[in-house]
C-alpha cells in the first residue's frame, strides 16, 4: 500500500474513533453514582424536586444520584463548583431563576452562566403568590392593593427572602406595571419573611406556593394572585396578577437541570430522557403537586433558548430597578 494512503487511513480510523468514543461511553453511563449538586439548603421546593427525580432517575438508570447542598451567594457557590467540575457527566446541578439574574446582581462572578453550562432539562415551575396577613390588611384583590398603594407611595411593604430572589423580582415588577411604591424589606431566606407575614410585621409578599398554602389553606394569609401566566393547579380559583388587570405581568419562579460544559452529546442525551421520563411518573408527580410544583420538561435546545430568553428578561428589569446584591 502507498505510504501516503497508509497514514490516511491511520488519520480515518483515529478520527472514527474519536466521533465514536462519546457515544460508546454514553451506551455504559452512569457506571457510578452520579453528583446531583443543589446550590441551596436542603428543605426547599429546589431540594425536593431533585431528591424526589434523583430517586426515580436512579431506578431506571442503575446508579445512584446523590444529592449534595453547596449554599450560598445566591446559589453563585454551588454553581462555580459545578463549572469546574469533569464534564463527564456524573456531576449535574439543578437551577432556578438565580441562573438568568445573578450576572446582573452581582459586581463580580468566577462562572458564566451561558458558557460554563451545558442545558439538559427544564424541571418545574412553582408559581409565586401575592399574600396578606388578613388581620393586617383587609385586602382580597389586585385592585384594592394597587389603590390603597397609590393612596399611600411607600407605606406598604412587601417581605422578601433576599434580594434578587424571585420573590423580590415578583414585588419588583409588580411596582414597575403599575406605577406603585412598595418598600421592600428583605429577609435571609423564605422562613423569617413568612413568619414575619404571619406575625402582622409586613403588609404583603410574593411568597411561594410551597409554603405560602399551608397558611393560606388555615386561613392564616389571603391569597390575592398568582404571578405566573397561567393559574396554579395547587389554587386553581386564585386568579394571575394579570387576570386580576395587569396586563402581560408574568414572572415564572422556574427549575432546570445542567451539566458542566463540554458534556458529551450523548450523555446529555441520556439524562434528558430520563428526567423527562422521570416527570411523567405517577408517584413524582404526586410528590410535585404536594410542594405546588408543576412538571414541565423539555429538550436541551428549548431550555437552552427559555434562559437566553429569561436572561434578557431578567437584565431588563434589574437594570430598570437598579437591583444589586453587593
Amino acid at each position: 500500500m502507498n505510504p501516503s494512503r497508509r497514514v490516511l487511513g491511520a488519520l480515518a480510523l483515529t478520527a472514527l474513533a474519536a466521533a465514536l468514543a462519546p457515544t460508546a461511553f454514553a451506551q455504559t453511563y452512569p457506571d457510578r453514582p452520579v453528583r446531583w449538586v443543589v446550590p441551596f439548603p436542603p428543605g426547599g421546593a429546589m431540594d425536593n424536586i431533585a431528591r424526589t427525580l434523583g430517586e426515580t432517575m436512579g431506578a431506571s438508570l442503575g446508579q445512584s444520584f446523590v444529592i449534595e447542598n453547596r449554599p450560598g451567594a445566591g446559589g453563585n457557590i454551588g454553581a462555580s463548583s459545578v463549572a469546574r467540575s469533569a464534564p463527564d457527566g456524573y456531576t449535574i446541578m439543578i437551577v432556578a431563576n438565580g441562573m438568568a439574574v445573578n450576572p446582573f446582581l452581582y459586581r463580580s462572578m468566577n462562572y458564566d452562566p451561558i458558557a460554563d453550562f451545558a442545558p439538559i432539562s427544564l424541571l418545574a415551575v412553582v408559581p409565586n403568590v401575592l399574600v396578606t396577613n388578613p388581620k393586617r390588611n383587609d385586602v382580597k384583590t389586585v385592585a384594592e392593593v394597587i389603590s390603597k398603594a397609590k393612596a399611600a407611595p411607600g407605606k406598604y411593604t412587601y417581605a422578601s427572602a433576599g434580594v434578587g430572589t424571585s420573590i423580590h423580582l415578583a414585588g419588583e415588577l409588580f411596582a414597575s406595571m403599575t406605577g406603585t411604591n412598595l418598600l421592600h424589606i428583605p429577609y435571609k431566606g423564605s422562613g423569617p419573611a413568612i413568619a414575619d407575614m404571619l406575625g402582622g410585621q409586613v403588609d404583603y409578599m410574593f411568597d411561594s406556593v410551597t409554603s405560602a398554602k399551608p397558611h393560606i389553606d388555615a386561613g392564616k394569609l389571603t391569597a390575592i394572585a398568582v404571578t405566573t401566566s397561567k393559574r396554579s393547579a395547587a389554587l386553581p380559583n386564585v386568579p394571575t396578577v394579570a387576570e386580576a388587570g395587569v396586563k402581560n405581568y408574568e414572572l415564572t419562579p422556574w427549575f432546570a437541570a445542567f451539566a458542566p460544559a463540554g458534556t458529551p452529546q450523548p450523555i446529555i442525551d441520556k439524562l434528558n430522557a430520563s428526567m423527562r421520563e422521570a416527570l411523567k411518573n405517577p408517584k413524582v408527580q404526586a410528590t410535585l403537586a404536594s410542594i405546588g410544583a408543576e412538571p414541565i420538561g423539555g429538550s436541551p435546545a428549548e431550555l437552552k433558548t427559555y434562559l437566553a430568553e429569561e436572561t434578557k428578561k431578567g437584565k431588563a428589569l434589574i437594570t430598570e430597578r437598579n437591583i444589586k446584591v453587593d
